[in-house]
């Protein structure tokens, strides 16, 4: 398993422990809103989206949550190589098969309750992929096979997929990355975000120094 994943390679780690942190935040935040589907983005790339996801979906499952991993980065999907897993079906193919969306081609993994849904192979049109009538099909199934689907979008400031998918979602996480991601670029990001009424439930700092915890809030 790739160091990447610290909740795993080394679960006593401050790291890991933020992890929890954030989860317990999250499940809080759940009693009220119904928080069962939720987009993890960027403002920009190389910020530690995908990632981040994947730490917080083991540390979700490890607490007795079924959770699934839905790799939605339709243009440079990294979840299924996280995992070290094949690419061959999963999203993409439940939008064009009904086969596939009643059964959707979901990997298994060595964490107890945590299942990955993988892009699929890419379309020529991710935007339009993700803005059609069959994704609303393709989320309501998933909805039915866990307490959390997490997926994994495209930087906000690089394509319109985050704000198409945010705003049918329940929540939208924004990672920033401490030393690289810039103040503008996260407003614009989150003013893109709120525009479309997609609902901003927090943010994720990672690279943070060592005596700072990532926070959620």
């Amino acid at each position: 398993m790739p160091d990447r994943l610290i909740t795993l390679s080394d679960p006593r780690a401050p790291a890991a422990e933020a992890y929890r942190t954030l989860r317990t935040n999250l499940i809080f935040s759940n009693v009220d809103a119904h928080l069962n589907t939720i987009a993890i983005t960027s403002p920009s790339q190389g910020e530690g989206k995908s990632v981040t996801l994947a730490n917080l979906a083991v540390v979700l499952a490890q607490s007795e949550h079924q959770t699934l991993i839905v790799d939605a980065d339709l243009r440079r999907p990294t979840q299924h190589e996280l995992w070290g897993v094949d690419n061959d079906e999963g999203l993409t193919s439940m939008l064009l098969d009904e086969r596939a969306l009643q059964s959707p081609a979901i990997h298994s993994t060595d964490v107890e309750g945590l299942g990955l849904l993988t892009s699929g192979p890419l379309p020529a049109n991710p935007a339009d992929v993700l803005a059609s009538q069959k994704m609303d099909a393709v989320i309501a199934r998933l909805s039915e096979m866990a307490d959390f689907i997490l997926f994994d979008v495209p930087p906000v400031l690089a394509v319109s997929d985050a704000a198409i998918l945010g705003r049918r979602l329940a929540g939208v996480l924004l990672v920033v990355k401490a030393g690289t991601t810039r103040r503008d670029p996260t407003a614009r990001a989150r003013d893109q975000l709120q525009r479309v009424g997609a609902n901003l439930i927090g943010a994720v700092l990672t690279n943070a120094p060592r005596n700072t915890r990532a926070y959620y809030g």
